[in-house]
């Protein structure tokens, strides 16, 4: 609800001035005017995220953990036969996030103004996905918004565990690898330069080895605050630009991320259990299957599924079904496509689908509780070639002054 910030005069003309909430100017007005006040000025408060419009760009966020709850909360006040905009109102006063807060009041006034509920959804597309749009909208057609609702929780739950498992996937090898950097970036500033000035003495060459240590410790130093600039700078452009979704840069950065080591198997589980569980819910929400790999194509998360899920729409419009086209795009294992193929010929495309949907989590959970012993020898490699590198920096010096006292 908007705030007003207002200017009015009581029975003895005292200048009050205060904020209220309000629905429009006229209702505050009409307000005070029962309280025998006179309005002298009444103006809308301009909020901190029109004020600041980009700053407000980064605080306009809804975290996923609260679109759950708020599709939780939905879905329990119309399962208990709660009408729709007493539900958002109850929830808007229980949500935290100012932002949210006022998204809900405008679902609110366009719903109340004749809009529908998944029109109004589909004007936040920041916070509510195709996906969600799409199935709330199969909800108001089909009369079961409440059961459609429970299937957008299950889904977004799920989606928050495999967030939660690349966050648990990625801390070890990302803070070993963070600690190591450090460490030889210490080593380089602070060690060398004591052994390079010990050396520095002797009438001697310093070897390869060495005087790479030596390149390195010169542009730390010198340059050390300006790479720290750098790499941030490069950090947060290629945030912005995977936010954005840059196309030209998509299906390169995807396709590195299916060829690393390890953590390309897992991304590539992640995306097919997002996939399969997606599409089982929007079939059984009553969407064509055509429209529901559409709407898949986009939070899949990597172009190159992306890509494979395009096929298996040309193969469906060919009559091939899903199987054959899952078959030729190399992606899929033999027990996937043959549960696909059983789904088909049933009629229990989205009951299989889910279980395809548990069988890569099964997946996912085993590569992520492994991962430590998986990606150990990679680690480890980094860690030998980094000592190596300082150990012949330090000791080839010394064993050249031992040859030269022998001589």
């Amino acid at each position: 609800m908007p705030t007003y910030r207002y200017k009015v005069r009581d029975r003895f003309g005292r200048l009050l001035t205060g904020t209220i909430d309000g629905e429009s100017r006229e209702k505050v007005a009409a307000h005070f005017r029962n309280l025998s006040f006179t309005p002298v000025g009444i103006e809308e408060e301009i909020g901190v995220f029109e004020r600041f419009r980009f700053v407000g760009i980064f605080l306009q966020h809804v975290r996923l953990e609260e679109l759950v709850v708020f599709t939780r909360q939905l879905m329990t006040l119309q399962r208990a036969g709660v009408p729709l905009l007493a539900s958002l109102e109850s929830i808007r006063e229980q949500c935290q996030n100012r932002y949210f807060r006022e998204v809900i009041f405008k679902i609110s006034r366009g719903i109340e103004s004749g809009e529908n509920f998944s029109s109004m959804l589909s004007k936040f597309p920041s916070i509510f996905s195709d996906i969600y749009v799409s199935m709330v909208r199969a909800g108001e057609a089909s009369g079961t918004m409440d059961e459609v609702l429970d299937r957008l929780g299950l889904l977004l739950e799920h989606e928050l565990d495999l967030r939660m498992k690349v966050r648990q996937a990625l801390r070890y090898p990302v803070l070993v690898s963070i600690v190591l950097s450090v460490a030889f970036i210490a080593a380089v500033v602070f060690i060398i330069p004591r052994f390079a000035s010990l050396f520095s003495g002797f009438n001697m060459a310093l070897p390869l080895p060495t005087r790479f240590l030596m390149w390195l410790n010169f542009i730390f130093v010198r340059f050390g605050i300006y790479m720290v600039i750098i790499i941030t700078g490069l950090g947060l452009l290629m945030r912005y630009l995977v936010k954005v979704r840059v196309q030209h840069l998509r299906p390169f950065i995807d396709r590195f991320k299916l060829k690393i080591p390890v953590l390309g198997q897992l991304f590539l589980r992640i995306s097919m259990s997002r996939f399969s569980r997606t599409c089982s819910m929007l079939i059984a929400s009553g969407i064509p299957l055509l429209n529901t790999l559409t709407i898949t194509k986009g939070v899949v998360g990597n172009r190159v599924i992306a890509d494979s899920i395009e096929v298996i729409k040309e193969g469906i419009g060919k009559g091939e079904g899903m199987a054959i086209p899952m078959k030729l795009t190399g992606l899929f294992p033999a027990i996937v496509i043959q549960m696909v193929k059983i789904g088909e010929d049933t009629g229990k495309i989205d009951y299989l689908l889910l279980r395809i949907s548990e069988y890569y989590d099964t997946q996912i959970d085993y590569t992520v509780k492994n991962l430590a012993l998986l990606i150990e020898p990679f680690l480890l490699g980094m860690l030998g070639i980094l000592v190596l590198i300082l150990a012949l920096g330090v000791f080839m010096p010394m064993w050249n002054l031992i040859q030269l006292y022998k001589i």
